[in-house]
């Protein structure tokens, strides 16, 4: 017997390996898994001569050297045969001895047939059932054990749990869980900001294994809205009490002698980060109707005096495949009214198309008859073949893709 790891040998006769395993799971843990040469030295010093030897726990399972208590194949780096083994003698040595305090090769392994009958050699782990306080992986020495701890755990028995620092945010509120103990290995705190603020950095941290918390702690400040500047011919005159245009930011506007106020008077950023309030003001002599851009095309405009307003000038320019009817350019003058026509965009047109003699035409049109985007397909009567494209489609130039069709 050897401190946490213990061995044991049957001595009131000898078994086959199959009743030797039997014996040592029923008394012990199982069979013997050698884990080192030192521990086969051990057993060679330790244990008394046996003319039959000791039955150890590998056996050949699907043709494969395996340690029958792990399931696991035998390596090249473990194994401990005396010279010329395994040789399978027979063809039915199937199971593994130890020699012990043999004149030649003492502590070597023997492949032999699993029916001969030999000293049960037995181990009792110390690993269990609940070691390294379920927080590491036990592993057996001898005459000890020790405890490969999980990360985040440290101590003999693994029994501590790393501690980061305690967190103590500013302007935070901060929710935390604490699965060991407070501010330790997997402690997750939560953070929000209150209404009007945003958080800038990692909504929730946790406490690594290595005693740092896996980001920097966040912050509030409060949400921004948009700059606000005086309107053309006006003034603005703010108060920030978060900060510059920031919330609960408030804005007041007026207007220069000869020009009128339009929209808002005052502006609030709210929590949001929106203006909350009317339209933005502007100051302007007179206003034009609002434009909108025609269909398939586009509208750009310039403000001088705010959107609409005396001096803004509007261009107007139309999609691929259609061409503008109208006027290019506006401006909105004096009177309140706009120079020029609306303009409109119209689909490019292309030549139309005829069914080619026995055959049809089946067109259909997306902007009108056979402009930009019409696809007309071509078939033939009974007793033709179609010679030229199956199909033809209406391009932004105004010519057809592909020949005539012709049917034959």
């Amino acid at each position: 017997e050897v401190g946490a790891w213990t061995y044991h040998y049957s001595d009131q006769g000898d078994y086959t390996w199959e009743q030797a395993r039997n014996y040592c799971q029923t008394f012990f843990t199982d069979l013997v898994a050698i884990q080192n040469k030192r521990e086969i030295e051990y057993l060679n010093e330790s244990l008394p001569f046996h003319g039959r030897y000791y039955w150890i726990g590998i056996r050949k399972l699907g043709g494969i050297w395996t340690w029958v208590g792990t399931r696991k194949a035998l390596t090249k780096e473990a194994e401990n045969w005396a010279a010329g083994e395994p040789n399978n003698r027979r063809s039915n040595q199937d199971c593994v001895e130890i020699y012990i305090k043999r004149q030649q090769e003492s502590g070597k392994w023997n492949d032999e047939p699993c029916n001969r009958r030999k000293k049960a050699l037995c181990y009792r782990a110390s690993c269990q059932p609940f070691p390294c306080s379920q927080h590491g992986e036990c592993v057996e020495t001898i005459r000890s054990y020790r405890c490969e701890c999980y990360p985040g755990f440290q101590g003999p028995e693994c029994e501590d749990v790393v501690q980061c620092a305690e967190l103590k945010p500013k302007g935070v509120r901060m929710n935390c869980s604490h699965p060991f103990r407070d501010f330790s290995y997997n402690s997750t705190c939560a953070f929000k900001c209150q209404e009007g603020f945003e958080r800038r950095g990692a909504g929730t941290l946790r406490c690594l294994p290595s005693q740092q918390w896996s980001a920097e702690t966040p912050t509030c400040t409060a949400i921004t809205c948009p700059q606000l500047a005086a309107p053309e011919r006006g003034q603005v005159n703010c108060s920030h009490p978060h900060g510059t245009f920031a919330f609960s930011s408030m804005c007041a506007f007026s207007c220069q002698e000869g020009f009128e106020l339009t929209g808002a008077r005052r502006l609030r950023c709210t929590a949001g980060g929106v203006l909350m309030g009317p339209p933005a003001p502007c100051c302007k002599a007179i206003t034009c109707p609002v434009l909108s851009a025609p269909n398939w095309g586009e509208l750009n405009c310039s403000h001088l005096h705010g959107d609409f307003a005396f001096g803004s000038t509007c261009t107007f320019s139309c999609q691929t495949g259609f061409a503008l009817m109208g006027s290019e350019s506006r401006k909105c003058v004096a009177t309140g009214t706009w120079t020029g026509d609306a303009p409109r965009c119209e689909a490019m047109a292309c030549p139309v198309l005829s069914a080619p003699d026995r055959g049809e035409l089946n067109c259909s049109h997306l902007h009108g008859d056979f402009t930009f985007g019409s696809t007309c397909a071509f078939s033939c009567q009974t007793g033709f073949a179609l010679t030229g494209p199956e199909s033809r489609e209406c391009t932004a130039t105004g010519t057809w893709t592909g020949d005539a069709s012709h049917c034959e």
